[in-house]
């Protein structure tokens, strides 16, 4: 577990593929109930350790994720998120190349709970939900390229089905049209920073997570970014 920043009332931590943020029908640990335990431990509470989840990633996802140490900042973060006060910038690896470098992409997506799938219309259709998101390559590859994604709205597995329909499904997202999986069953997504106000002292905070190491192509693709933008 790879705490990226910590105050009285905020902790935000760089989750891994395969870690699940809150409690599921697994019954696997999950990282709400693991920071609760390290929290304990650390500082000796004799009590229960408050920690609230404001947002989720995936499953197979990994990257930046907030919790609230207090009521208090739960409530206002909520609140945050759900005006969009909260900007969270993305990494996603695709094999393929979008038609456009950058574009700002508005679809329609609608999702059926029995198969824990959405669905991406260009289209309004009754009950789906407007998602839109910017994206832009910052990298390309041999093999894959890397796109990076403002997320303006948050729906259910936004990110990968508005890239898929744009013929770029996410790298080992077999769910929404990749080829092949992942060795380690994760998805070549990231969440890679994220951005706002504290809830409670005000002061901007601003947090990059660091790639998955363990996938060498995560590390190639971020050298790549990084001489691009020289």
């Amino acid at each position: 577990m790879e705490i990226l920043y910590e105050d009285n009332h905020i902790i935000i931590v760089n989750k891994a593929p395969g870690e699940i943020v809150q409690g599921d029908k697994t019954g696997d640990e999950p990282l709400s109930e693991t920071l609760k335990r390290f929290i304990k431990e650390r500082d000796a509470k004799p009590g229960n350790v408050f920690m609230g989840v404001v947002h989720r990633l995936d499953r197979p996802v990994s990257g930046v994720v907030v919790f609230a140490k207090t009521s208090k900042a739960l409530s206002r973060l909520n609140a945050m998120f759900a005006s969009g006060d909260v900007h969270k910038t993305y990494w996603a690896v695709s094999r393929n190349m979008p038609q456009k470098p950058e574009a700002t992409l508005t679809h329609y997506i609608s999702t059926v709970e029995k198969t824990n799938k959405s669905y991406a219309s260009v289209t309004p259709k009754p009950g789906a939900k407007e998602a839109r998101l910017a994206y832009r390559v910052i990298a390309i590859g041999e093999r894959y390229n890397l796109i990076e994604v403002e997320l303006m709205t948050g729906r259910k597995h936004q990110i990968r089905v508005q890239l898929s329909s744009i013929g770029c499904p996410v790298r080992g997202d077999l769910k929404y049209g990749d080829k092949r999986s992942n060795p380690d069953g994760s998805i070549s997504l990231h969440a890679r920073r994220i951005r706002f106000v504290h809830p409670v002292s005000k002061k901007e905070i601003d947090v990059v997570a660091p790639v998955p190491t363990a996938d060498k192509l995560w590390t190639a693709l971020e050298e790549l970014a990084e001489k691009a933008e020289r």
